[in-house]
């Protein structure tokens, strides 16, 4: 009987020091998860993180908005645009993958995450800052109103336009220009792309176009239209840089640093040269 009385008590010694053991064990455990928890949270959004992990950087644009991103005769996209998105990827050592997208609704599809980042001349507006964060800039542009070339109207502002019907894209920075001169629905058509506005001058359908003076060049040397009058918009708003969701900091640090590299080391004004004819960098940084 001794015998038993003594194995049962060391029986129930050894259980009692096994809850002990695993007690403590789980306070270590649960101690040990209380420290790694704001290791988690040093390791920031996640949104670089998330890019380099799929190994590229998916991009919304307008692809017929030339000299930025446009189709050529083969129908490969190029432009300003293009060739920057692909010297971003390679100081980030990722790839650009370009999702073509309507301009009006761009914003949007970035919130909903369509993609990552727009990169397509878009304008830091005080507006668009609102909804995203800028990476940039990295050019400036305002707005010119262009003509066919034989029109012979004294027409230097917007406000020699009154009276007629002009045309500029849905949601560009040439219809806020307008919109802001007083042109209305009625003395204004709204395009999807701006070959469609061009299309309609042709026609008569529009006496003349609003369009970015970063992206004329490409119109007038077809030698069928003509610039008037002075370069509207000049401030703050007529810069460009890259859209980024506002939660995204981490890619939109990683953005400018591609960014400032590029304008320090001439590539951007190299760039500007060859698809616009004058360095629309200066200035800026």
């Amino acid at each position: 009987m001794k015998r038993k009385s003594i194995l049962t008590i060391f029986v129930l010694l050894l259980s009692l020091a096994l809850v002990v053991t695993g007690c403590g064990n789980s306070g270590k455990v649960q101690e040990q998860s209380q420290q790694e928890e704001p290791q988690g949270e040093q390791q920031g959004d996640g949104s670089w993180a998330r890019v380099k992990e799929a190994g590229k950087l998916v991009v919304g644009l307008d692809d017929g908005y030339p000299p930025m991103g446009f189709r050529n005769d083969k129908g490969e996209l190029v432009g300003f645009d293009i060739d920057m998105g692909d010297e971003i990827g390679k100081i980030l050592g990722i790839e650009i993958e370009w999702v073509p997208t309507d301009w009006n609704g761009v914003v949007a599809a970035l919130k909903a995450k369509k993609f990552d980042v727009i990169i397509s001349g878009m304008n830091m507006w005080e507006e668009r800052k609102k909804e995203v964060n800028f990476a940039g800039p990295y050019g400036a542009a305002g707005q010119v109103i262009l003509v066919k070339e034989d029109n012979n109207d004294d027409i230097r502002t917007l406000e020699d336009l009154k009276g007629k019907v002009i045309g500029t894209q849905l949601g560009s920075t040439g219809e806020k220009e307008a919109r802001d001169a007083g042109f209305d629905e009625k003395t204004m058509k709204l395009y999807n792309k701006f070959p469609e506005c061009f299309a309609d001058l042709d026609n008569g359908r529009i006496e003349a176009v609003v369009i970015d003076a970063f992206a004329a060049p490409e119109w007038i040397k077809t030698g069928k239209y003509k610039r008037v009058g002075e370069t509207l918009g000049v401030n703050d708003e007529a810069f460009i840089g890259i859209a980024v969701r506002k939660e995204d900091k981490e890619l939109l640090d990683k953005l400018n640093e591609a960014i400032d590299t590029l304008l320090e080391n001439g590539t951007l004004r190299e760039i500007s040269m060859k698809w616009i004819g004058h360095d629309i960098t200066e200035g800026i940084k």
